[in-house]
């Protein structure tokens, strides 16, 4: 399993995204809040309140080193579930990093210490402790529908969901795209256009 995901773990979220068919992206909003950031790994999945973090306190504590937390906050984005603290949490626990379908906030901290985050941007607003939702349990964010431990890869481009049962398809898919855009690449080396290596000069008339 550690094998396969590292050997996932060397494609782009975007040649992953086109293995699957053009399925599993999450929206395009949810980036890294530093360009170099990177993630991949097992889904930790939770599911929140609007507004409110207290299971994110709890899913760091309880997910297995090496996991992706992978979280939706009921639609609501407009302030801060995680920061600095949880973050030095997480990265001392082995968390791979976390992935959040609304903001964060301490984004100079958290880059610093340098724990991936992926999240729809920063938000200052605090939030409550009520600590309704779910933990580990299958969520739904955008239209891609994700089960505990599905394979989340993540870059500067956004993040991709792979279902778990397709991971070694995935990657022998995502190894035979590598190679053919590298044949491309030879090609347009040589001086040859895009048009003409596709063949849409003489399918389009160009």
């Amino acid at each position: 399993m550690d094998d396969l995901i590292k050997q996932l773990s060397r494609f782009s979220a975007a040649t992953i995204c086109e293995a699957l068919g053009n399925k599993g992206n999450l929206p395009s909003a949810i980036k890294p809040i530093a360009a170099p950031m990177k993630v991949c790994g097992p889904a930790y999945t939770v599911q929140t309140m609007p507004r409110d973090n207290v299971l994110l306190h709890r899913a760091y504590a309880y997910a297995n080193p090496g996991d992706v937390l992978l979280v939706h906050c009921s639609g609501f984005y407009e302030a801060g579930y995680w920061g600095d603290l949880m973050s030095l949490g997480a990265k001392t626990k082995g968390i791979n990093g976390l992935v959040i379908d609304a903001c964060v906030r301490d984004a100079d901290d958290i880059e610093a210490m340098g724990f991936p985050v992926f999240s729809r941007g920063l938000c200052i607003r605090g939030t409550s402790n009520h600590g309704d939702g779910t933990l580990n349990e299958p969520i739904i964010i955008g239209d891609v529908r994700i089960h505990p431990g599905d394979i989340v890869v993540g870059d500067r481009d956004g993040v991709v969901v792979v279902p778990f049962h397709k991971l070694e398809e995935t990657i022998e898919k995502a190894a035979a795209r590598e190679a053919k855009e590298e044949r491309t690449r030879a090609e347009l080396r040589k001086g040859r256009t895009s048009i003409q290596i596709y063949g849409w000069d003489e399918k389009f008339g160009y």
